[in-house]
């Protein structure tokens, strides 16, 4: 009886981590999900570590074999599911690099414009005056 109440102080006290955590904003709900999942199954095996015993109808010769092979499998589909996630972050950080890139293109494009732009009103102004002087001086 104290290993049942021992597993399930430990499910409770990872749950109630990772329920801080996510309270804190340290880890994402959608990873949250995963972890409070895998809680529940320690707690649950925790309680009734009789339900192990299902294994044997699988054929399993040693019951607790069958929860390392599933937690083996857990694992593997976690590790699939953060590459992928992985790979769309990359992915998106690619795309907003080419973005920033596309607009600083454009920025300097208009910057240069402009100032190609200041340089020939400056040399209208600069020939308006000496005709504006010359005239004057004509005077």
């Amino acid at each position: 009886m104290s290993h049942q109440i021992t597993s399930a102080i430990i499910g409770l006290v990872i749950a109630g981590t990772i329920l801080w955590l996510i309270r804190r904003d340290h880890l994402h709900s959608r990873h949250a999900l995963w972890w409070l999942m895998v809680t529940f199954i320690i707690i649950i095996l925790g309680i009734f570590p009789h339900l192990i015993e299902i294994a044997r109808q699988f054929g399993v010769n040693y019951p607790p074999t069958l929860v390392f092979i599933l937690a083996f499998g857990m694992i593997l589909v976690k590790v699939l599911s953060i590459d992928l996630h992985q790979s769309k972050l990359e992915r998106q950080m690619r795309r907003l690099i080419q973005r920033i890139a596309i607009l600083e293109t454009e920025k300097r494009q208009q910057k240069n414009a402009f100032e190609q732009e200041i340089t020939h009103l400056n040399q209208k102004i600069e020939l308006f005056e000496t005709k504006e002087l010359t005239v004057e001086k004509e005077k």
